[in-house]
């Protein structure tokens, strides 16, 4: 492990240990399975993630005006607890419905071809989403024919940053490290929208400047056969990690005191994902999750989304694909 983690960890429960934290483990409660990746938010547009584990620290030193959580999953019942006093674990219940849901496919076991679209790659630092964990962003895919189709793998792009910026611009420029945890969902297409999960599966992935410019995410295993009105792929960042890719707490919100009061600015991870202008429809949707009952909104002028990306006519993140189609027996 690296020095510097090394003391990001040790800074971190020192933090705890003298400000008073609570860990508690999110389980199902049917299983007693830990529930990893769960969302803790605040309701007012803050919020955490828990580990694979299910873990999730809290401390009121660093949200003194937090006096409820809600705890939700993908397939689980939403529980808001009090934020004062944590049990050591809490149980969420499956979504009854969800249950209903559950699909055992039959393995497609003939020939097939694999057809990609390339993701759209960008190092220009000013054409680049800064990720926070409060957006999730989503990306439509339309089904063009009735083949059959599964999806094999998903390309993210990815900008790096150099640590010399003088230097910026050479292909041999020395990069700035990272070790990032995302989460990807698959969404059926809801009326143009993000609808039902296709999996409820966990799915996550750690970036780090050793991957490049693009990652590539193996998703067959999951048996994602393509629907008719196509499908979206999101992507969530959750947090930074240690080496050995387990997530460390990361504060959602810098504090800045002013001489009008404190004000809070999202922090930003690294990896950036560049934008594109080379899209002549608008793929790409957002949502801030942490904010109850807000919906997914169309990346576009005149939606109410204030970004130096519209202004400069980048509507989309640039997401690659690769399908495996299926020959007619």
């Amino acid at each position: 492990m690296h020095q510097l983690n090394k003391y990001l960890i040790l800074l971190l429960v020192s933090c705890f240990v003298t400000n008073g934290f609570s860990q508690t483990k999110v389980l199902s409660i049917e299983t007693e399975y830990p529930v990893s990746y769960a969302t803790i938010s605040f309701g007012d547009g803050q919020g955490i993630f828990a580990d694979e584990e299910g873990y999730f620290y809290f401390t009121e030193k660093l949200y003194p005006d937090v006096d409820s959580l809600y705890i939700s999953a993908l397939g689980f019942k939403e529980k808001t607890v009090a934020s004062s006093n944590l049990p050591e674990q809490l149980y969420l219940e499956t979504e009854t419905n969800t249950l209903d849901e559950v699909v055992i496919r039959a393995t497609v076991d003939r020939k097939f071809k694999t057809e990609t679209i390339e993701p759209y790659l960008d190092d220009d630092y000013y054409k680049c989403w800064l990720p926070t964990i409060e957006s999730e962003i989503a990306v439509y895919f339309p089904n063009e024919d009735d083949r059959l189709k599964k999806i094999a793998s998903v390309l993210f792009p990815i900008t790096l940053e150099s640590r010399d910026w003088n230097k910026r611009k050479r292909s041999n420029a020395d990069k700035r490290a990272f070790s990032t945890l995302f989460k990807v969902k698959f969404y059926k297409n809801n009326n143009g929208l993000p609808g039902d999960p296709l999996t409820y599966s966990n799915i996550v992935f750690r970036a780090t400047e050793k991957n490049g410019d693009e990652f590539e995410l193996h998703v067959s295993e999951h048996d994602l056969m393509v629907p008719d009105g196509g499908f979206f792929v999101s992507l969530q960042v959750l947090g930074y990690t240690d080496d050995n890719g387990k997530l460390l707490p990361n504060k959602k919100y810098k504090e800045i005191k002013t001489k009008t009061g404190t004000v809070k600015i999202p922090t930003n991870f690294r990896p950036l994902l560049p934008f594109t202008d080379e899209i002549n429809t608008y793929r790409t949707y957002i949502k801030r999750v942490f904010i109850n009952g807000n919906g997914w909104v169309q990346f576009k002028k005149g939606n109410g989304i204030e970004s130096s990306l519209l202004r400069s006519d980048l509507n989309n993140y640039g997401v690659g694909i690769s399908l495996n189609i299926y020959k007619d027996e």
